[in-house]
């Protein structure tokens, strides 16, 4: 199916596309990042242990796509929570090169009606997908506002 579209009028809901695709992403980042402060207002610490590094592939390749995407490591990590028992979580946060060293004391938070709901006290862990989310946000509204704005004034 094909649209043709005839004249300046007929684009002029592209900016205001732009600029609300730009500010769902804001939306979800500002979601993820009230997620992440609300954890933080209620959460228990401790001490953990890096216990090992669980390395996997996040992206599937098949035969047709060649990628280079390298493996990423995965903190597993290993703390004795408020009630004494002994709990084991990996971080949902990998890279490459590792950003945890195998045996590596971190601090972890957890929340208290629930142990297994853990991360380690960390930027990537508590702040990365917010940032990511709330940044392209921003940055396609703006773009779409900018062009908006532009295309306003020359009409």
């Amino acid at each position: 199916m094909r649209f043709q579209v005839r004249g300046r009028g007929g684009r002029r809901w592209v900016p205001f596309v732009v600029i609300a695709f730009g500010a769902l992403f804001l939306a979800i980042g500002l979601i993820l990042a009230g997620v992440s402060a609300s954890f933080l207002t209620d959460a228990k610490r401790a001490r953990g242990t890096v216990v090992s590094l669980e390395w996997r592939n996040d992206h599937e390749t098949s035969p047709r796509t060649q990628t280079d995407d390298k493996p990423a490591a995965y903190p597993v990590v290993a703390f004795t929570s408020a009630d004494g028992a002994p709990r084991k979580f990996e971080d949902s946060t990998g890279s490459n090169p590792p950003s945890y060293e195998l045996g590596e004391r971190v601090e972890v938070l957890y929340a208290p009606g629930s142990p297994e709901d853990a991360r380690i006290n960390g930027f990537a862990s508590l702040w990365l997908m917010p940032l990511i989310f709330g940044g392209i946000g921003f940055v396609i509204a703006g773009i779409g506002t900018g062009v908006a704005v532009a295309t306003r004034r020359r009409s």
